[in-house]
């Protein structure tokens, strides 16, 4: 299956509308190819690095895929696609997929027989690969901690990922330290497909409690981390959507001159 990228017109971002067996066959497509490729997601904070960071944007256009992770961003696509939506009966929540809608699919891809993990605590790292190794059985699914991320421990991750050479790498250091990392590091780093999971790992784990899933499909997992969560996700909630409005405003506003710089 090809993956193709639709524009979410009203945010100026493309992204790949998949809802999970499709992933699952996408990702077993990218092993096969056997070269490096990236899965990311999008939501309004990514939106809003992209259309504020260079680097953030590059690694964007380049990804293999860009799944709909936000549902602010999947209902704004659904708007956008809604003949497709109306000649498929989905509504756009299916193709809304966050990192763990799809990570306990990952025994159905094809051909996967190594798996890396990188990311968390050494605990919850240790917890995330045995419950990896259940959900793929027969494969080797290994990690690396990834908490005090610093120049030594990247370099230290390099050098694992070139020892054990994974054919995907789950990469959980919270976004954008995790975007930053692909994008220095990936032309150096052995083939294989690179996902951006945010802190998937720790929910994989059980240390961090997720929501459930029925609240993802109302769009409303941003009120379950809000709860938990105050400090870490209320400037998200009521401060970047401005954030992201104002940078909008001020993009259709620029002369096509300067588009993209």
């Amino acid at each position: 299956m090809i993956a193709e990228r639709q524009r979410v017109p009203v945010l100026d971002v493309d992204a790949t509308p998949l809802r999970v067996d499709d992933l699952v066959d996408v990702l077993g497509g990218l092993i096969a190819a056997g070269d490096s490729k990236t899965v990311l997601g999008h939501n309004l904070h990514s939106v809003t690095l992209l259309h504020s960071c260079a680097d953030f944007r590059a690694l964007y256009q380049g990804s293999s895929v860009v799944l709909l992770d936000g549902a602010p961003v999947a209902m704004l696509w659904g708007l956008a696609h809604r003949k497709q939506l109306s000649a498929s009966g989905q509504g756009p929540m299916s193709y809304r997929l966050g990192s763990m809608d799809w990570i306990p699919a990952l025994g159905g891809v094809q051909g996967l027989e190594r798996v890396a993990v990188i990311g968390a605590g050494r605990d919850a790292n240790t917890k995330a690969v045995a419950q990896l190794q259940s959900i793929v059985p027969g494969a080797s699914v290994e990690g690396m901690p990834g908490e005090a991320w610093d120049d030594a421990l990247e370099v230290a991750v390099v050098d694992w990922l070139k020892a054990f050479r994974p054919q995907l790498v789950l990469l959980g250091l919270g976004m954008p330290l995790q975007e930053s990392v692909l994008g220095r590091r990936l032309a150096e780093l052995p083939p294989a497909v690179y996902c951006a999971v945010g802190g998937a790992i720790e929910q994989i784990a059980g240390v961090q409690k997720l929501a459930p899933r029925w609240l993802g499909r109302l769009g409303l997992e941003w009120a379950w981390r809000l709860v938990l969560h105050p400090g870490r996700v209320a400037y998200r909630v009521f401060i970047e959507p401005w954030k992201l409005a104002a940078l909008l405003i001020r993009r259709r506003l620029q002369p096509p001159h300067t588009e993209g710089k």
